[in-house]
């Protein structure tokens, strides 16, 4: 019997930008593995218009991840980085092995410790990073600096399906930000598939997420 991955998105252009370039790979290399996916885009929406999310938004996070456990799903993983609170207090209360897709990068990053450069285009993932980042360097005793970056008109640009203008812009600032710092951490997946030939470990949640999530399914 296959072993379930369910992934709860907050995107409408979750297969373009999640599931194509990253699930797909991962199912091939796991012929074991399905996946189901749910998405709700109103979750980040409301995120945004409030600055993060509210404690409404936790609530239905929660309900999204007990809609997933009763699926059968053998692993539940968000794969929106604004999400992380809600996978936060979903692991309290449902008897699944949850995690966030940016957790296994946060851990990466804090391990490496020193000056991380936070980057992201959508204004809420930034401090959800931030915290990760911090939650992880707390646990590992690492002592962390940290700088965010935010470009949100990039991110506009990819909405309105300009993908070559997203990636100019967000190029430009990766190249400022790594004169700063010495690590940059991307706070989406939306930004893992740009191509960027940087002089510092660039760390991103696509592929690394499918990987710590192929080796839960397989513990």
């Amino acid at each position: 019997m296959k072993k379930k991955l369910a992934l709860i998105h907050t995107v409408p252009w979750y297969y373009n930008a999640i599931n194509k370039p990253f699930a797909e790979p991962f199912l091939e290399a796991n012929p074991d593995v399905e996946i189901i996916n749910i998405m709700d885009d109103s979750l980040l929406t409301e995120a945004l218009d409030n600055q993060g999310p509210t404690l409404n938004i936790i609530r239905r996070m929660v309900l999204y991840y007990e809609a997933a456990a009763a699926t059968g799903a053998d692993l539940l993983m968000c794969s929106c980085t604004t999400m992380g609170p809600g996978t936060r207090a979903a692991r309290e209360l449902i008897d699944k092995p949850i995690m966030n897709i940016d957790e296994p990068m946060a851990k990466e990053a804090a391990a490496i410790g020193g000056k991380l450069g936070v980057f992201a285009t959508v204004p809420t993932s930034a401090p959800a990073t931030r915290e990760l980042l911090r939650l992880e360097s707390q646990a590992s005793g690492k002592a962390i600096e940290i700088k965010t970056v935010i470009c949100q008109e990039a991110f506009t640009k990819l909405q309105n399906g300009d993908v070559a203008g997203h990636d100019e812009m967000v190029i430009g600032e990766l190249q400022k930000l790594e004169k700063e710092v010495d690590v940059i951490v991307l706070g989406q997946i939306s930004l893992a598939q740009v191509t960027f030939d940087s002089k510092v470990p660039v760390l991103q949640v696509g592929h690394s997420g499918f990987a710590a999530a192929g080796e839960l399914l397989k513990a």
